[in-house]
């Protein structure tokens, strides 16, 4: 049975916000690893428009190297896009999902192959309370925003989490491996 792996990106008091951090090479070398190593991603529509950024690298590569190899991992892979208002996902490899989020990984989890990777915080809020996540990779940075979208927003219940391994990056960003105890 394939596993269903969060991974985020989220600044160290809670929040998920793209403007807050500042990858750099190693990080995105790391996540460029994850999408190789993964077979499909899920995406709501605003994480999904926002990542719509990769495919101006793929058009006109930037130069750096760690970014446009990331480019070319994240235009590979299998993007299933969960919207009501989208009509089309504009990306070869991305496919509008026409059933519910809860269908889609249960059926995704029965496949044979890679691991199914989510990536949008909403979705990520949603699995969490269907438990269904096997694993969250949560890659917190040493940035305080302040404000912004928390990751945990909406969770009504306790959940216990256990750390099964660390890794920590020159930024000083460091990522928790942590399975649910469902």
């Amino acid at each position: 049975m394939r596993k269903l792996i969060a991974a985020i990106n989220m600044t160290i008091d809670g929040f998920c916000d793209h403007t807050a951090i500042t990858p750099d090479e190693e990080i995105h070398r790391h996540y460029e690893k994850v999408l190789l190593d993964a077979g499909v991603i899920l995406y709501g529509r605003v994480t999904y428009q926002l990542m719509q950024y990769w495919q101006t690298l793929i058009e006109q590569p930037s130069g750096e190297k760690s970014m446009d190899d990331f480019a070319l991992a994240i235009d590979s892979i299998p993007k299933i896009v969960f919207s009501h208002t989208l009509e089309s996902t504009g990306w070869a490899s991305a496919q509008l999902s026409h059933q519910s989020l809860e269908k889609t990984v249960a059926e995704l989890k029965q496949q044979p192959g890679k691991d199914i990777l989510v990536g949008s915080r909403s979705l990520i809020i949603q699995l969490m309370q269907l438990t269904l996540i096997d694993e969250l990779q949560l890659c917190i940075h040493p940035v305080i925003a302040g404000t912004g979208l928390p990751l945990f927003e909406d969770m009504h219940r306790r959940m216990i989490l256990t750390c099964i391994k660390t890794k920590t990056f020159d930024s000083g960003a460091v990522i928790l491996y942590l399975n649910p105890k469902n």
